[in-house]
């Protein structure tokens, strides 16, 4: 075994779902590329995201208090990147994407995502330099055919993961285990 060695305190866990946030600013949708977004509570269920103070979007969520999270398919990775490279205080981005509004009116959704979920603002978490804005979750809207027995299917939405601090995408590999199942033939040796 090799010698475990420090490098340093920036750090990603592992490569992230790559999300993008949709919000309202200044009366028009906005759309942000978003990594740093994770479920945080089983019932109700809450959803976090990390936003940049610097961001349009962090300004959106703090005066309209909803937000969307949507999951975009590997096919989106160009339109994704974008988003996150131009703001909103330079770049109208409210035409990129064919749209549609769940319950919320304030949390504008892309119909080319397979999967978006749209959020009321339930807890904001002021750190240094990113509000960790946590969503109680309204709506989940999908297609039938993102679906098996029901539940959003993973392979059949093809997500796509960004990995920091290389700045890199990758898409969903192949299926090496089922959780909550695998583990209870684990034998301590």
């Amino acid at each position: 075994m090799s010698e475990k060695i420090n490098i340093g305190e920036s750090v990603t866990i592992a490569p992230m779902l790559q999300t993008i946030l949709g919000t309202m600013y200044q009366g028009k949708p906005n759309f942000m590329a978003l990594g740093w977004a994770i479920r945080v509570n089983y019932k109700p269920c809450l959803i976090g995201a990390g936003v940049g103070k610097q961001h349009a979007s962090h300004d959106a969520i703090r005066e309209t208090g909803q937000f969307s999270i949507g999951i975009p398919d590997a096919r989106m990775v160009v339109a994704t990147d974008y988003v996150g490279i131009v703001s909103a205080e330079k770049t109208d981005k409210s035409e990129l994407f064919d749209l549609f509004k769940g319950e919320l009116e304030a949390a504008p959704m892309i119909k080319d995502c397979p999967l978006s979920i749209e959020c009321e603002l339930h807890t904001t978490v002021d750190l240094p330099t990113n509000t960790f804005f946590i969503g109680e979750v309204k709506g989940v809207w999908t297609e039938e055919r993102f679906l098996t027995d029901g539940k959003p299917d993973a392979a059949k939405m093809n997500p796509f993961f960004l990995s920091m601090p290389e700045n890199l995408f990758f898409s969903l590999g192949d299926v090496i285990g089922r959780a909550w199942h695998d583990g209870k033939s684990y034998q301590k040796k």
